[in-house]
């Protein structure tokens, strides 16, 4: 976590905090602590949610946010498509005959 992040945290709609981590966790886990549903917390950047362990008292949550190393972002992926696994394959709407035959117009293969 470096001190530029910005995260702004939800319960619901309504905003409950923003700022950095250390000072949205308080309003997080006081709202998690009043068991309020549809809490989220955002990275401001990225706009993804972040995933925070609440267990324990603040002081606990505190002492592990600090003692996690910063992780590293992963690399984007490179150009092109993405490898999904999928084989592409031939697709025909024209009818067939008996044998699997492909008929064309004249009625023969």
């Amino acid at each position: 976590m470096s001190a530029t992040e910005t995260f702004t945290a939800f319960v619901r709609r309504r905003r409950i905090a923003a700022g950095s981590l250390l000072q949205v966790i308080p309003a997080v886990k006081a709202a998690a602590d009043a068991d309020a549903t549809h809490l989220l917390v955002f990275d401001d950047a990225t706009g993804r949610t972040v995933e925070l362990d609440l267990r324990g008292a603040l002081a606990d949550v505190l002492e592990r946010l600090r003692d996690k190393p910063d992780v590293e972002p992963a690399k984007p992926a490179g150009r092109g498509r993405p490898k999904l696994g999928v084989i592409a394959r031939e697709v025909t709407l024209l009818p067939r005959n008996s044998r699997g035959d492909v008929k064309n117009k004249s009625g023969t293969k």
